[in-house]
């Protein structure tokens, strides 16, 4: 069953601000990090969403975006290229402004391949993240 339909083509896509990428991404993101800790532990809400921050806040989407760069391909590489590039007003509060650019640049590569519904690249690279992020916490 497909819960939300995407309507644009590639091509359209492509030309999107890098930003609205980086929208989707986000949500994209979260939702994915959501679902993971509900249906990898038992916490109560509250500590969901401690443990989900754990994995969206910038310094952490930036640290994972650098660890798997890469592994990415061409145009991938190019999709973070133009998300770290966009010039976004927004005043990063818990981050540096390059772990912000790296952050939406990651979101832009989320929202990227979720709206071209490349959902296997998508999978794998969340999974990736994933792993991580666990390494990351653990030491």
């Amino acid at each position: 069953m497909e819960l939300i339909n995407i309507e644009k083509e590639e091509e359209k896509i492509n030309m999107m601000a890098p930003l609205t990428w980086a929208y989707i991404g986000d949500a994209v993101f979260e939702l994915y990090i959501r679902t993971y800790l509900i249906n990898k532990t038992n916490l109560k809400p509250h500590k969901l969403h401690v443990e989900a921050i754990k994995y969206v806040k910038a310094p952490a989407q930036a640290k994972a975006l650098q660890k798997i760069e890469e592994m990415l391909t061409d145009k991938e590489k190019e999709i973070v290229k133009r998300g770290r590039n966009a010039e976004n007003h927004h005043i990063a509060k818990n981050a540096t402004v390059q772990e912000y650019m790296y952050s939406t640049a990651f979101e832009a590569l989320i929202g990227y391949l979720y709206l071209t519904k490349q959902e296997k690249r998508l999978k794998e690279i969340l999974e990736m993240v994933i792993d991580i992020n666990k390494k990351h916490t653990q030491q």
